[in-house]
């Protein structure tokens, strides 16, 4: 399973997840705080996270972050 960001005019590193079930948890720390994040801080205020509703990207330890991130997600 890979993951990566794509925006207007830019992207994100591409993700190789190795081993195992993709949790919450592990999208939280192994793409939201090293990729989404920053990238988030370098975008600034317009923006939005746009996810698939995949399980793992609706889990609570992810809306809690992104909430505790101030970090916005498209409905």
């Amino acid at each position: 399973m890979v993951w990566a960001g794509i925006s207007l005019g830019d992207h994100t590193d591409l993700h190789v997840f190795h081993g195992g079930t993709l949790t919450g948890v592990r999208f939280r720390d192994e793409i939201l705080d090293p990729y989404v994040c920053p990238y988030a801080g370098a975008i600034g205020n317009d923006f939005i996270l746009m996810d698939d509703n995949a399980r793992p990207h609706r889990a609570v330890v992810v809306e809690d972050y992104l909430e505790g991130h101030s970090l916005e997600r498209m409905e």
